[in-house]
């Protein structure tokens, strides 16, 4: 991972005067949900970012190949997915770096970013712990799609739609029926507003 001069500790969104946008996935879910939206995103020119979940990893070992082989990031989402900003130090440093590690044996890398799980923000602790693993940022975000509560494909579009400005980070999921029923008309949102999806790294460079 690499550090961004100039950025929080804390991203949730990039440059505003840039016509660009991060779409990041949290990952996990059914592997083919998380195939057809690479395949939706890449079929229109996007990239993305995912944030894998660790335990996730371990059944679908080939996806975290098959993310970074479509030009997409990959990070960090925990090993187990559960709410990091609860827990003591010591289990909290066990969810970041069990999925670090699990990445790192899949990728070579530890990933490019890390987000906390079940939380938009991280608490200063779970930074603290996130930096010692190795991340220089926790990557927040200021669209947050709601697609997890399966509200139908037109209101996530909507939501996305209302709150989307250049820069923005947006927050989505792997494994939602909706996620992928939407995603070509927020891709085509994008086009109509000028704006195009990059990673996250791009996106901050």
């Amino acid at each position: 991972p690499r550090r961004f001069p100039g950025f929080p500790g804390q991203i949730a969104h990039g440059p505003r005067d840039r016509p660009q946008v991060a779409l990041t996935f949290h990952g996990q879910g059914d592997p083919a949900t998380a195939k057809a939206l690479l395949t939706e995103a890449e079929k229109a020119g996007a990239k993305v970012t995912v944030l894998a979940v660790g335990g996730w990893l371990d059944e679908h070992p080939a996806l975290a190949r098959r993310i970074l082989d479509g030009g997409h990031d990959l990070g960090n989402h925990t090993l187990r997915h559960l709410d990091i900003n609860d827990m003591s130090e010591a289990d909290a440093y066990a969810e970041i770096t069990g999925c670090a590690d699990r990445l790192r044996r899949l990728t070579g890398s530890i990933g490019t970013w890390f987000r906390p799980s079940r939380a938009r923000t991280a608490t200063p602790l779970v930074e603290r712990l996130a930096h010692r693993a190795g991340y220089p940022h926790v990557l927040s975000y200021d669209v947050d799609s709601l697609d997890f509560i399966s509200p139908g494909a037109p209101a996530v579009t909507r939501k996305i739609a209302a709150e989307l400005r250049a820069g923005s980070v947006v927050s989505l999921h792997f494994g939602y029926a909706d996620t992928v029923a939407a995603l070509p008309a927020v891709l085509q949102e994008l086009e109509r507003r000028g704006l195009r999806a990059v990673t996250t790294t791009e996106l901050l460079t």
